[in-house]
């Protein structure tokens, strides 16, 4: 089940950074620094009363006219109708209601997207209050004052926001299709893959703005299976700023991974992989989605007997936070392998879903800690009391430990080896929860 995702869009220094931090909290502080988390923080996984979704800051707008920020308003903005669930646009109290802020609401209400109006620098309702009266000219709702420096007026916000969440429960738990998102930096072949799959030309690549997250679903059946296929080339712009096109094509990636199974990483071959590749990977990789990594353009290729295995290597340097991947390497434009994909996807997708049985699982476990023994610190040893598996989509773990501290990241990567040996979990990550259990006397 997906989490809704949310896009903060709004004219320059109205506070959009702040605010996504003010909502975000310490929920940024535990990415670290895994690959896929830029360095301006785009996106974050947020909680608010037990709801879980993804916060987007489409931010980037250092415009030096007026047309310019209009121009890239309306972009941000068609951004925030395609990718999000619900679309928070922030006004500056200060500031007042500009002539922008009015053409961008006319965007907004022909979306049919839900928008919170959110009006911000309210430090004080008695000073301000009567100025955010103003905002009602827009007619896309009641404004809702916050000042995101002070962080007044968030829970209330988050409370609105919350009200339009979709209810992908009742929706999506029934439909057992495997969702895939084809992902990778621009040019890379994408919707030429989809095209060659679904034997159609139904995504068209294009510099027009303005394709519908539906419309770049594509239903393919295939040996009498259906699968769905998310592609996340809807959206091109014409800026030539390197920084910009790299922005939005996280947020595009963001939202397509959310929404997905399993996610095929499309390399170019001729290119070879690089740093960002690895930070569409890292998203992917955050988020627990089975990976499968699909080298394209293979027929550009000078080969030899070891080209493969060379290649295979190079990518798993750059990519070794997910050694676990599944490879394939195949060429949209002649077709070379691309029907092993679904192989593949079958494969992955039930690694993602397997079930192992506690009695099977502690077995392996306790035949792990007889070949190599736990590790201790000061006379104290690590004790294994017992695991069981909690869930799948990741397939995720909790093992009760005498000790949290002891349970070190090697011996983890250890037992986690062993789980596979026995089990293959292939093109799958396996998510550990080590819980303390007091030691019975």
């Amino acid at each position: 089940m997906r989490k809704p995702v949310v896009a903060i869009i709004g004219r320059p220094n109205v506070g959009k950074s702040t605010l996504f931090n003010a909502i975000a909290g310490d929920n940024i502080a535990i990415v670290k620094d895994t690959p896929g988390v830029t360095r301006d923080r785009i996106y974050a996984d947020c909680t608010w009363l037990n709801k879980d979704f993804t916060l987007i800051d489409t931010g980037g707008i250092e415009p030096d006219s007026s047309d310019i920020i209009l121009s890239q308003m309306r972009e941000q903005a068609q951004i925030a109708i395609d990718t999000a669930d619900v679309i928070i646009f922030l006004t500056d109290v200060h500031q007042g209601l500009v002539d922008s802020d009015l053409k961008v609401a006319d965007m907004l209400r022909k979306s049919r997207k839900p928008v919170v109006l959110t009006v911000n620098k309210v430090d004080s309702i008695k000073k301000y209050g009567n100025d955010v009266y103003e905002f009602y000219n827009m007619g896309i709702g009641d404004p809702v004052p916050v000042s995101a420096g002070q962080r007044t007026g968030i829970g209330d916000l988050l409370e609105i926001v919350a009200e339009h969440f979709p209810d992908y429960e009742s929706g999506e738990e029934e439909d057992d299709r495997p969702r895939i998102a084809i992902v990778g930096k621009p040019n890379v072949g994408k919707s030429s893959i989809i095209n060659k799959l679904a034997g159609n030309k139904r995504l068209i690549v294009s510099d027009i703005a303005g394709t519908t997250r539906d419309a770049i679903d594509t239903n393919v059946v295939y040996n009498k299976k259906e699968y769905v296929f998310i592609d996340t080339a809807g959206l091109r712009r014409k800026s030539k700023i390197k920084e910009e096109l790299e922005r939005y094509s996280i947020i595009r990636t963001v939202t397509a991974v959310e929404r997905a199974d399993i996610v095929i990483l499309i390399i170019d071959a001729v290119e070879g992989v690089t740093e960002q590749d690895a930070k569409i990977a890292g998203i992917a990789h955050d988020r627990g989605k089975g990976i499968i990594v699909a080298v394209n353009k293979w027929d550009a290729i000078e080969k030899n007997d070891k080209t493969i295995y060379e290649f295979t290597e190079n990518i798993k340097k750059t990519l070794s936070f997910m050694l676990y991947a599944e490879y394939v390497f195949i060429s949209a434009q002649t077709g070379q392998r691309l029907t092993k994909l679904y192989d593949l996807i079958d494969l992955v997708m039930d690694s993602q879903t397997l079930r192992i049985q506690t009695g099977v699982l502690n077995e392996i476990i306790t035949e792990a800690t007889v070949m190599q023994q736990p590790p201790s610190d000061k006379g104290k040893r690590l004790k294994i009391f017992y695991a069981t598996q909690v869930s799948v989509k990741p397939p995720t773990f909790v093992i009760f430990v005498n000790d949290k501290e002891l349970m070190h990241f090697s011996y983890q990567r250890y037992i986690e080896n062993k789980l596979r040996e026995a089990f293959g979990f292939v093109g799958t990550s396996l998510r550990f929860i080590i819980r303390e259990r007091v030691e019975e006397r």
